[in-house]
């Protein structure tokens, strides 16, 4: 099968699984193996690669995102534990204590928490800071979880263009510069980014304002299906208010191992369910009990983790995504050479939807570079402007494992994220994209 041919089967792929999840179809573990398998039957039909081949594909596309479903496994029993024992309780009634029914208030509030806690770099973390913290409030005001979801991708996005953030790390390293050198010329459109963020806090603050409103106080339960499902009975049998200090505390250090020490942070998410069961519910059976409680949420979402590395395999490991990004390239009409990077920044959302980050970043940028230099585009702003408008869309796109967590944290069918955060982030990357016009960062 020659390289047109790989191009075109890795699109049909793409789009049959996008088609499926948006049309609520199958649940997305189903989706993800069902058509990888006959992408992979395809493959090993026409002799382009053997059963063994793709067999490996797949070990390594499972091996590349075994640590985010791990990840989600612990974290979930983990903040779990934390609700069971009453923590979050007391910690949601003094913030709604401190903000009222102020939603715009509660949104802002997302948007600085997501921002702060992706100082590191590390998509997976940030959710696991923002969301379970945020989503009693967005509960107890009647705020839609889709709302806290584009909030935090919004903000996760911009705040992703630091230096040691890995699409910047990954665009210098091709360009062949040092990644603060990178940053340093795209801070301008950054800081358009992190203004529109926090915009998008108070719009959508507004927006959700304005509904909650019109659905009225004494209605609202009744009206909004995200609280029915949610309507869940305290087990009041399981709260600790004893033990309120050092959960926090407990809470408190989880979170700063996981932006500060350099191990696995599915392990600190282990070590932190040991110590919380053994000093909140001590003895075999009780914590048997509580781990089954949690383990069908847990079981879902590291289900569909590992059936994106399966589909991220068979894509990926083939080098059908490098082929994809060959082709996509050809389009370019030759009369239009000079105008690449504002092509590649209007075009960047949609394309993130296909690429995961190596494929977008290794095997995209390196094609669009070669073909910019042929009409005197400085390799630069190509590569601002697909870290840039790339950025945006990160933790909204199917192929990126992080997008997964969050929206498994959330309680929110991936579908429903990208229908209602797509149009919106595909915006911000266009401000940000003519900010970089009007600011000099990208040159025509």
């Amino acid at each position: 099968m020659n390289e047109l041919m790989l191009a075109l089967l890795g699109f049909a792929t793409i789009i049959a699984i996008i088609v499926l999840l948006l049309r609520n179809v199958t649940v997305p573990a189903l989706a993800f193996i069902g058509v990888s398998t006959i992408t992979t039957a395809i493959l090993v039909l026409t002799g382009t690669f053997t059963l063994d081949d793709m067999g490996g594909f797949i070990k390594a596309g499972v091996a590349d995102v075994h640590g985010t479903a791990g990840l989600f496994i612990f974290s979930v029993l983990f903040f779990g534990i934390m609700t069971d024992v009453g923590m979050f309780d007391r910690i949601i009634n003094a913030l709604m204590k401190k903000v009222g029914n102020n939603v715009v208030g509660v949104a802002l509030m997302t948007c600085i928490i997501a921002m702060i806690g992706h100082l590191d770099g590390g998509g997976a973390s940030t959710f696991l800071i923002t969301i379970p913290a945020m989503l009693p409030v967005y509960k107890g005001l009647h705020m839609r979880r889709t709302t806290l979801l584009l909030i935090c991708v919004t903000a996760m996005g911009v705040m992703n263009l630091m230096p040691w953030g890995g699409p910047t790390m990954r665009a210098a390293s091709v360009l062949g510069m040092e990644a603060n050198a990178l940053w340093r010329q795209l801070m301008p459109m950054q800081g358009v980014g992190i203004l529109i963020a926090l915009i998008t806090a108070i719009v959508w603050g507004n927006i959700e304002k304005k509904r909650i409103e019109a659905l009225g106080a004494a209605n609202s339960d009744m009206l909004d299906s995200d609280i029915l499902d949610d309507a869940d009975e305290k087990n009041t049998e399981l709260l600790r208010p004893k033990m309120f200090f050092f959960n926090v505390i407990l809470t408190l250090a989880v979170i700063l191992c996981l932006i500060f020490v350099p191990v696995p942070a599915y392990y600190v998410f282990m070590v932190g369910c040991v110590l919380a069961l053994l000093v909140n519910y001590p003895g075999a059976k009780l914590q048997n009990k509580i781990i089954k409680s949690h383990s069908g949420p847990a079981l879902m979402m590291a289900s569909t983790i590992l059936a994106a590395g399966v589909f991220l395999g068979v894509l990926e490991q083939s080098g059908i995504m490098d082929h994809m990004a060959t082709v996509l390239a050809s389009f370019i009409p030759a009369s239009m050479g000079r105008f690449l990077p504002l092509f590649i920044g209007i075009l960047s959302v949609p394309l993130t939807l296909l690429f995961c980050t190596d494929s977008y970043f290794y095997g995209l940028l390196p094609v669009l570079i070669s073909i910019g230099n042929a009409f005197g585009v400085d390799p630069v702003h190509t590569a601002i402007v697909m870290v840039v408008c790339r950025n945006c869309a990160t933790f909204i796109s199917p192929v990126v494992p992080a997008t997964f967590l969050g929206v498994g944290l959330a309680g929110v069918e991936i579908k429903d994220h990208i229908k209602n955060s797509f149009f919106w982030i595909w915006g911000v990357s266009i401000i940000c994209l003519i900010s970089g016009l009007l600011f000099g960062v990208i040159r025509l």
